[in-house]
């Protein structure tokens, strides 16, 4: 009769440890000065979204299909976590600084 195709069911294990390691990243944002624009709830957001995105994209675009999902699925979000928390700080510090040239 009709042959069964094998369809590749993504497992979400991936996207937790994308999320995981976003926060473990957002941990560290309580050693520099808080200048994220939207304090530390903003960087929390950053962090995470980045971190999704990063291992999202990289190093191919969609959710690898291994479970579990291995050393390098836990390395590809770092990237994207620190890029999103260097702009957003950047970000926030270019807002802190048009604040005090508009009070002088």
């Amino acid at each position: 009769m009709g042959a069964r195709v094998a369809v590749a069911e993504h497992c979400p294990m991936s996207i937790f440890v994308w999320v995981m390691i976003g926060i473990a990243i957002w941990h560290a944002c309580i050693l520099v000065p808080d200048r994220f624009y939207g304090g530390i709830i903003g960087a929390f957001v950053a962090a995470v979204s980045g971190a999704l995105a990063a291992g999202y994209l990289l190093p191919v675009p969609g959710l690898p299909p291994h479970n579990p999902p291995g050393l390098a699925a836990a390395l590809w979000p770092i990237p994207g976590s620190l890029l999103a928390l260097v702009a957003l700080y950047r970000y926030g510090t270019y807002r802190e600084r048009l604040e005090e040239e508009r009070v002088r």
